[in-house]
């Protein structure tokens, strides 16, 4: 009898372990199907979370505070932001084709905008930039543009709009751009998303490859012709082309600026030289951050992060009878991070030591970076272990690492009061003084 009560103890205990791994299974199961489906609805790169007591900065004598804390009234994720004046911040909610409001702090209530988007993992309402010319208002916006009944995709498209009476109006259609992989299966994304406003008054947008294309535009000679993809494109406030090309003069070629771009989130000009500078998103690794010239091809598909030894770009890449030019990353993360939006601070509003430095956001760790120029401003002014201009690992970062606990970055500004602001994926504007 005692042995048959051990071996009826050991089938209960063991029925037990069996049924308890089988709950814990269907557990893991569901909050993988969660976060596919939330990874799905918002970028699959989604990572990193604000810290509950709030972001921080290294530095003693600044401070982060809270400009808008999103209670639920602005849909997420949002993406880019852009000042109309001082304390007067629109704000884009990236499914909801909507351009939000924000006014000392308070979320108006109504939107300037709803437009039908796309919102497939990174579809959406993604990039704004405003200006203002002979005595209008314009607001450019990029998003992936929709049928009205939401059945189907028309393009990825730049826009101009007029703010007229807290509405914007007037759309003038100034690029068109493809949103679908052209590969079955592939997901459509890398859709890039920032616009800008250059110092010769021209927009400028980055967009990545789209669903993995492999064309021209991504340096593959026999692939097909460029399409409006993989590059940083440029056009005039009325949507022509710039002078007669970079690259060469039929369209779309003529419209690029740079090429040979997987993917950017983040992207802005150096206020002392004019030079632009980019993020890039790596697949699984080497994000970088490039110096981009003019006609810089920065080597995807061929080549992600510091080249190979045997790497030839003068044969490994498509140059457009020599118009295109490479250059190797300024700095790359050997580990991801998904860099984001990158910023130069045009004042000395923090201190002379981030005059005219650049803020760079993440994906993956909530921190906010902060890049030095060196002298003659054509490279970064790093020292330690990221002299190499790559950092290995986390611990190599610290040199750079201006803040942290942000959450998801999706955006920097400076604002009309000459101060960083950071927005990030949940809504919460901050602004660091």
């Amino acid at each position: 009898m005692p042995e048959f009560r051990s071996k009826s103890n050991s089938r209960a205990v063991f029925s037990t372990i069996i049924l308890v791994s089988l709950v814990l299974s269907l557990i893991v199961l569901n909050l993988n199907t969660f976060n596919y489906q939330f990874q799905k609805a918002s970028g699959a790169y989604v990572k990193a979370k604000p810290i509950s007591g709030g972001p921080s900065v290294i530095d003693p004598n600044l401070k982060v505070e809270v400009v808008f804390k999103n209670s639920g009234k602005l849909e997420t994720p949002t993406t880019s932001m852009a000042f109309l004046g001082p304390d007067d911040i629109l704000v884009l909610e990236k499914n909801e084709g909507r351009v939000q409001r924000i006014i000392n702090g308070q979320l108006q209530s109504k939107p300037l905008l709803e437009v039908p988007v796309g919102n497939e993992v990174e579809w959406g309402m993604l990039g704004i930039a405003t200006t203002k010319n002979a005595g209008k208002t314009y607001v450019f916006l990029y998003y992936t543009e929709a049928e009205a009944d939401g059945k189907g995709v028309l393009g990825n498209r730049l826009y101009r709009y007029e703010l007229v009476n807290d509405k914007l109006v007037n759309p003038l259609l100034l690029l068109d751009m493809p949103a679908n992989s052209l590969q079955k299966g592939q997901e459509n994304n890398h859709d890039g998303g920032k616009v800008l406003i250059g110092p010769d008054r021209n927009v400028y947008v980055v967009i990545g490859d789209v669903g993995s294309r492999n064309g021209q535009a991504q340096n593959n000679e026999g692939g097909d012709p460029v399409d409006g993809t993989s590059g940083i494109l440029r056009v005039t406030q009325e949507g022509q082309p710039v002078g007669e090309g970079i690259l060469g003069d039929t369209i779309p070629l003529r419209l690029y600026y740079a090429y040979g771009i997987r993917n950017s989130f983040g992207f802005d000009f150096d206020p002392v030289t004019g030079s632009l500078w980019d993020t890039e998103n790596g697949a699984n690794d080497k994000d970088e951050i490039n110096l981009v010239k003019t006609g810089f091809n920065s080597g995807w598909s061929q080549v992600m992060g510091f080249p190979p030894k045997r790497f030839n770009p003068e044969n490994d890449l498509v140059n457009f009878d020599g118009k295109g030019h490479y250059n190797d990353p300024q700095f790359v993360w050997k580990q991801t991070i998904g860099p984001t939006a990158l910023q130069f601070l045009n004042s000395a509003k923090l201190g002379k030591q981030y005059e005219n430095t650049f803020f760079v956001g993440d994906v993956n760790t909530g921190d906010l970076y902060n890049f030095k120029l060196n002298a003659d401003r054509t490279g970064l002014l790093l020292e330690g272990p990221l002299a190499d201009h790559m950092s290995d690992s986390p611990d190599e970062e610290q040199s750079v690492i201006f803040g942290e606990g942000f959450g998801v970055i999706t955006d920097i500004k400076v604002g009309p009061d000459g101060y960083p602001y950071v927005l990030g994926f949940d809504g919460t504007i901050y602004r660091i003084s």
